[in-house]
Order: C-alpha cells, then structure tokens, then sequence
C-alpha cells in the first residue's frame, strides 16, 4: 500500500492537480532539501544530488508499475512510496514542513513538493536511465499486451501459489493485497490454487478481472484504508478484502482471512473454492 491505483492517482494529481495539491508540471525548481539521507537511493547527478535541481523545470509525471516518474529533464526522478510514503504540493515555507518529511523540490512560485514517509520504507532515485531499474518490472495489467493468452501462458509455466504469483513485480507490475483480493473473488480463484492449475477459461477470466478491478479502482482515487492515503473512496466497495467475518456480497458465506506468502489474504470459500471449478460451476461465478 499504496498499489498500482494509489500511484496513479498521485501521478495524474500531480501532472494535473488533485489529492496531492497543484498540479506541478512546467514548475521551476529553485532548491531541494533531503531531511533524510537513506531516502535517496541512487543518483547520478554530478557533483551533487541536491545542487543539480536549481534551475530545473518539472516536464512530466508517469507511472511505471508502483513508481512515480517524475521528469525533469534531462533526468527522471523516481519515487517508491512503500509502505508509508506519501506526497504534497504545499506552500514551502519551514512552519509547513511535517515531522516525517523526508525530502522536498522547492518551487520558484514559492510552493513545495513534499514527500512525507513515516516508516522511512520509500526511495527516491535521480537517473539518466530509469529503464536500468524500471527495466526488471513485469508488464503493465492496463496495458494490451496484457492478455488472456499471456497470462495463461505465464501461469502454465508455474507451480507457485497464484496469489504470490499475482504479488510478484517481476511478473505483473502494480498489483498490491487489496487488488489481487479482489480480482481473485471475482475471478473465482482460490488464493491456495497452484498458478499452473488454472485452466484457459480460468486465466481469461482473471485477465479480465484484474484490469476490471484496477480501473474501478482508479476511478475511486484508490482506496484510504491506512492513515497513510488520503482522499481514496475504493474501500467502501471492497467484496473481500478488510472484511472478514461479513457476509459474501454474492452467496452470504462468511468472508475468510488466511495468511498466504506472510500475507493477510481475504477470500469466500464457497464462490472461490479450493478444487478446480467445472465448466458449470465456472459459468455461474460470471458477474
């Protein structure tokens, strides 16, 4: 947390205004300050991280996976949140600094660009080359190339559980415990299912769901489920996920939490059922 739809909301808050504050884009930079030195996990800049950025203007904000892409040419600042990150355009005067405030882009405007981290998780990196580190991600679960038959050939090809199979950023690029949760449910799919026991119109239904979930997701600017995230309205339509003990939203079957990979994991029982689903039992989980 935050997860592909959190970051995207800052992303597009921050290119176009929104949760974080104004937007940012065409913003001269006059200084930067990091209050936290193990915040800045790489930079390139020469001779100095902090004296590179006077004088700078702020291009374009993207996301690739959970990163935040912040262009500020002719380099790409990097943000992971983790845990506990989170960030702010607020006038950026010393009185407006919070207590975990751990690295900050002054504006010639006399606004701030500040990323607060609590559990001191998140990094930051200045590169010439963000492909270097962004090059290791899976593909994008919005993106075409994300397919049924992509994902039905990836999962035939493992023997891991699916729901750590979905978690890896090696492999799909953005999903969090709340969104392969969810996806999960509406797929039908047990979390304790081996990612090579999915069969083709299992895997299609999940390549379905996963962008399906994500999407609303995005449109409810994430979820605000932890003191950490803001402005989100997702979880008030969670199916599973944070509601263990509720009824099953389709069958009333008590929602159930188990620990799968070190992961509180949300599932029902009866419409995600252990055993493969026969073709019957599959049409019926359709939504």
């Amino acid at each position: 947390m935050p997860e592909l739809p959190e970051v995207e909301t800052f992303a597009r808050s921050l290119r176009e205004g929104g949760i974080t504050g104004s937007s940012i884009i065409n913003r001269q930079i006059i200084s930067a300050d990091l209050f936290w030195e193990r915040t800045l996990a790489f930079s390139d800049a020469q001779p100095s991280f902090l004296d590179w950025f006077p004088g700078k203007v702020v291009s374009d904000v993207s996301r690739r996976g959970k990163y935040l892409l912040i262009t500020i040419e002719p380099k790409t600042l990097l943000i992971h949140l983790r845990m506990s990150g989170d960030l702010r355009v607020a006038p950026g005067m010393t009185e407006n600094r919070k207590p975990h405030d751990r690295f900050e882009l002054r504006f010639s405007d006399g606004e701030s660009l500040f990323f607060n981290d609590t559990r001191k998780f998140g990094r930051i990196w200045l590169m010439d080359k963000p492909e270097q580190l962004l090059s290791k991600l899976g593909i994008e679960p919005l993106s075409e190339a994300f397919s049924a038959d992509w994902l039905y050939l990836k999962t035939s090809a493992s023997q891991r559980l699916i729901k750590p199979f979905l978690l890896d950023q090696h492999i799909i690029a953005g999903l969090g415990n709340i969104y392969t949760d969810e996806a999960l449910f509406r797929a039908g799919i047990h979390p304790l299912r081996r990612a090579n026991s999915l069969s083709d119109a299992e895997a299609s239904k999940l390549a379905a769901v996963i962008p399906q979930v994500l999407l609303e997701g995005i449109r409810s600017n994430g979820a605000s489920i932890d003191w950490v995230y803001r402005g989100g309205n997702f979880q008030n339509h969670f199916q599973v996920y944070q509601r263990t003990g509720k009824p099953c939203v389709s069958c009333q079957t008590a929602i159930t939490k188990i620990a799968v990979g070190q992961r509180g994991t949300h599932f029902c029982p009866h419409c995600q059922p252990l055993k493969p689903p026969n073709p019957a039992e599959l049409a019926e989980m359709q939504p």
